[in-house]
């Protein structure tokens, strides 16, 4: 492996400081060194990139173009170690992380409002929760519990059924035509939103009530569903949705239901850990929360 070059954090600091301040002494005063200190440090600094970073000028500084490219990583750098170090802070001594994956929307609409509660009940757990649209290796330890819409299969992993889902139709009540609609098939007059990881939801909700239709696959296409949603929700056509995921738009008159059809689907929400991670008291305790919060739901979802 070739030779890393890996700068101290001190001269990362100084180049910095006097970056910012455009001078050498009011770096020194800042980070309680000597003005000397700081410009040994960024010329040792120069000297390993082998570019100078700043144009001294009648003792004043003007960062070079190399600077300026090499100013915008280290602000990087300098942020994320700050970050990091405030993270490690903020633990007890016997705090433990429980890394959660999930789905963006779901995460959004029904995880996150679902886990209200469960810090207060478990003070020593830290969750630390992403996004994450594809499925990963469990196995590696990238997550310690996933959540994810399909079949109940994970490679590796012991996948625990949530709840199915309803899909229904929705739109802004402002997009609908004066008169009313007489049959399912008179929505392809509108946008139809399509969401990127269920392609074949339109086509299906329409065969479901016998319309053969060439449109069911156009429209623009979106990531997740939650772009799905603040798109029918702004206007910009129908969107096919799961309805626990609209509840609160559909309640509020934001958004509503053109035509009502009620598409059950054939895949359903899991929760996801490695086999041996379960007999894990962090990963046991969001387990049996999460399975108490789904047990309590309706049972059409």
């Amino acid at each position: 492996m070739s030779k890393r070059l890996l700068p101290t954090m001190a001269a990362l600091q100084c180049f910095e400081a006097a970056a910012r301040h455009m001078s050498f002494t009011r770096a020194a005063e800042e980070l309680h060194l000597t003005q000397s200190a700081v410009s040994k440090q960024v010329a040792q600094l120069e000297e390993m990139l082998q570019h100078p970073l700043f144009h001294r000028i009648r003792r004043r500084l003007q960062l070079t173009p190399a600077g300026e490219l090499y100013l915008a990583e280290v602000d990087k750098i300098l942020t994320q170690v700050d970050i990091s170090s405030r993270y490690i802070l903020s633990y007890g001594g016997e705090t433990e992380v429980l890394r959660v994956a999930t789905q963006p929307t779901f995460g959004v609409r029904w995880l996150i409002p679902n886990l209200k509660g469960f810090s207060r009940a478990h003070p020593n757990l830290h969750l630390d929760i992403r996004n994450e649209l594809e499925p990963f290796d469990l196995v590696q330890a990238k997550a310690d519990v996933a959540f994810f819409y399909g079949n109940g299969t994970w490679p590796g992993a012991l996948c625990i059924e949530l709840f199915g889902e309803d899909v229904v139709a929705v739109c802004a009540p402002s997009i609908l035509p004066a008169a009313a609609l007489t049959s399912a098939g008179d929505l392809t007059g509108l946008v139809l939103l399509q969401c990127a990881s269920r392609p074949e939801a339109w086509h299906q909700w329409f065969a479901e009530q016998g319309i053969d239709t060439e449109f069911s696959y156009h429209g623009p296409r979106f990531d997740t569903f939650y772009m799905c949603i603040r798109a029918a929700q702004d206007g910009c056509g129908v969107a096919l949705v799961p309805r626990f995921l609209v509840e609160d738009e559909l309640g509020e008159g934001k958004l509503v239901i053109p035509w009502q059809h009620l598409k059950v689907s054939e895949g359903a929400h899991y929760l996801a850990c490695a086999e041996q991670s379960l007999e894990l008291p962090k990963v046991r305790a969001l387990v049996d929360w999460v399975l108490g919060k789904a047990r309590a739901l309706p049972a059409s979802r």
